[in-house]
């Protein structure tokens, strides 16, 4: 059938102190139809995680996700990458993410000379697209263009997350959305399924991968290619440039996963709006937003990975005035602060439009700019001065409702 290759030995919180990112030799002989590897460790003890490099780079990361992986030429598991195997010394990657003692472990890497090893099950069919959707909102926009409302953070089964491509597809669908980026953690396998799924259901999907690591989290939007998560943070934002992709620091204030990266530069997003910001009347993620750039585009997301874990897609919402519904344009108006959050789509949202503010939804909200200057909304769709700055909208016990740059 093949050949089989382990690896046995203890992890230790030295190893980590050392590098957070530790590697396995495994040569695939010429002629491999499929590669599997499986780890073995007490999960009591700490989280492993797990990828793979082949001769040329990277093949895929799953962290602590999954405890096996299957690559073949046709197919692989969710968070790698099919394709030819070639020949030579590969690469398992095992990152000690959390050591709380030593850590004993097995890896088996298994390398199958024929395709008839079995290791990959066919996937499910994907579901219908939703029979109707809810109805669109007719807000003010420039001539050619309108607002989109999406979200632009959210996971599948190709890193953290529950569902496919199609059936988050479908969810963005039935939520009312125009958009969902899909960030999957560390990976880019999720992009080669955005085009379909986006055509079979009528929505945009903007091809993402959230950079993680145990010192705060980035999306990089556009189809940039891998991201290197191994490297600083500013390496990640230059390759981002490179690619003409956008990046976003994610959940600055968020528990164990706040941003703790020192950069150099800033990059031009900051996902001011997270599911942790937990009581809107809280104005840190603001204060964290102004003391890093205040010249950063404030995005939203949901963080989407399953039912009961997090907010679901669109809550928040963040709001793009676009000249067309596809990826290059949503994340060219992106790029040039067209944007505007929501903390759901169907509720109070806040405008820029021909210099003006115009509230949608709020009245009886009060609009409230950097430096105060409040004033009280008085009808459903009410235009209002517009001065430099961001401005909110307000409930009676100052909760955000709605943020504009």
């Amino acid at each position: 059938m093949g050949q089989l290759i382990e690896h046995a030995g203890v992890w230790t919180p030295e190893d980590r102190f050392a590098s957070a990112y530790h590697y396995l030799p495994a040569d695939v002989p010429p002629g491999a139809a499929a590669l599997r590897v499986s780890l073995e460790y007490d999960r009591g003890a700490g989280v492993l995680d797990i990828g793979c490099m082949d001769t040329a780079g990277f093949r895929g990361w799953s962290g602590g996700a999954r405890e096996s992986f299957v690559i073949t030429e046709g197919a692989a598991t969710p968070g790698y990458l099919p394709g030819f195997l070639p020949a030579g010394p590969w690469r398992v990657m095992v990152g000690l993410h959390q050591l709380a003692r030593d850590v004993a472990y097995r890896i088996s890497v298994e390398v199958a000379s024929r395709g008839d090893h079995g290791w990959l099950a066919r996937p499910a069919d994907p579901p219908p697209a939703p029979a109707e959707r809810p109805a669109g909102r007719a807000l003010p926009a420039r001539p050619g263009r309108r607002w989109l409302a999406g979200d632009l953070h959210a996971h599948t089964v190709h890193s953290d997350g529950a569902m496919t491509v199609p059936e988050l597809a479908g969810l963005a669908v039935r939520r009312g959305l125009d958009f969902i980026a899909v960030t999957d953690h560390n990976t880019v396998s999720h992009h080669a399924e955005l085009a379909g799924a986006a055509s079979r259901y009528a929505i945009t999907l903007l091809p993402g991968q959230e950079v993680t690591t145990a010192f705060g989290h980035a999306n990089v939007f556009g189809d940039t290619g891998w991201i290197d998560f191994r490297e600083p943070a500013d390496g990640w934002l230059a390759a981002a440039e490179r690619a003409g992709g956008l990046m976003s620091v994610n959940h600055p204030i968020a528990g164990p996963v706040a941003w703790l990266h020192a950069m150099a530069r800033r990059p031009p997003l900051v996902e001011v709006w997270h599911w942790s910001w937990l009581d809107l009347s809280w104005t840190i993620p603001l204060s964290w937003w102004q003391a890093w750039d205040p010249a950063a585009i404030p995005v939203g997301g949901s963080d989407w990975h399953r039912e009961g874990a997090d907010a679901p897609p669109g809550q928040p919402t963040t709001w793009v005035e676009s000249e067309a519904a596809e990826p290059a344009a949503i994340l060219s108006a992106v790029r040039a602060g067209r944007v505007a959050i929501s903390a759901t789509r169907d509720g109070p949202v806040l405008l820029r439009h021909d210099g003006d503010l115009v509230a949608a939804g709020a009245d009886g909200l009060t609009l409230a700019g950097p430096e105060g200057g409040y004033l009280r909304v008085r009808g459903d769709l009410a235009t209002l001065p517009g001065q430099p700055g961001y401005h909110r909208l307000l409930d009676a016990r100052g909760a955000t409702l709605a943020l504009t740059p």
